[in-house]
């Protein structure tokens, strides 16, 4: 199998597993959509502590509102009494004005909180280091995970504009937000590897040959985007590396310098003609006026 090291600008996303005769068309697909997954997965985790600490999302018309304002204006969240959680609630009053204060109970919070890490991990950058390669299944085991911790707490479900209900059921709307410009479509996405474009027209062993146990790092972006820089030929780790052993060899030519050091040779018991002066009576001899 030929392993992708899949990166986005510089930050490194995951490991992909495919073979040489993968079109490239095929390919851009899959690995569009491990990195778009990766980051549904990130949005939903991102909300899961809200949930946890200040319950479901008031409606949209009440979000940002104080109580004399929603009272004045005689607006009530009906899903208040439909979404309650497991065990009953706690009331966290949301300072924002976005959910509705009444959190679960701790043993729920925990629940939703111990699997967002897991799903996390299942789907974390860190993976790269650990040589484990990411899959659609992967990904969408982390959804399913956090799909049944919203379950066991909320087993009535969350309000149909809940952005982690949005989420699960892919009727998140992005528009206008920092995370719209993170999400690549699949039709818009293209792979870089050494410098140059993967066309959906070729293979990939049009470009690498047909060794199965290549592994070669490609670039993620979207069409419309210049070409990406290309990578460093040393990484920050080895940089680091070479700086300190420039730093010690320094130190090392710093201490012969001291050790090679001739400045004695001016000294008066180092004077070779001393003794000799000594029996000429030339020795305190001084020119010049007293």
């Amino acid at each position: 199998m030929v392993q992708l090291h899949v990166k986005h600008e510089h930050e490194s996303q995951f490991l992909f597993n495919t073979t040489v005769d993968v079109s490239i068309e095929t390919l851009v697909q899959q690995v569009t959509q491990v990195y778009n997954g990766r980051l549904k997965v990130d949005r939903i985790c991102s909300e899961i502590p809200e949930l946890a600490d200040h319950g479901i999302t008031l409606p949209p018309n009440m979000q940002g509102l104080t109580d004399d304002q929603i009272k004045d204006l005689k607006i009530r969240d009906e899903w208040e009494v439909t979404c309650v959680p497991s065990g009953g609630a706690e009331f966290r009053k949301d300072e924002i004005g976005r959910r509705n204060g009444h959190a679960p109970n701790e043993k729920m919070k925990n629940v939703l909180k111990k699997t967002m890490e897991e799903a996390k991990a299942l789907i974390s950058n860190k993976q790269v280091q650990a040589n484990v390669c990411v899959t659609m299944d992967m990904v969408n085991e982390a959804l399913d995970q956090l799909r049944g911790a919203v379950m066991i707490v909320y087993p009535m479900g969350l309000p149909p504009h809940d952005p982690i209900r949005m989420e699960l059921e892919n009727q998140e709307d992005l528009a206008g937000t920092q995370a719209s410009l993170q999400v690549i479509p699949e039709k818009n996405a293209q792979l870089w590897w050494a410098g140059k474009e993967l066309h959906w027209d070729k293979k990939l062993q049009d470009y690498i040959g047909k060794n199965e146990k290549t592994k070669i790092i490609v670039k993620i972006q979207k069409k419309s985007q210049r070409a990406p820089a290309r990578e460093p030929l040393m990484s920050e780790d080895q940089q680091k590396e070479m700086m300190l052993c420039s730093y010690r060899r320094q130190e090392e030519l710093k201490k012969l310098e001291e050790a090679d050091d001739d400045s004695y040779l001016q000294s008066e018991w180092s004077d070779q003609q001393a003794l000799k002066r000594q029996f000429q009576g030339l020795a305190n001899i001084k020119w010049g006026p007293r």
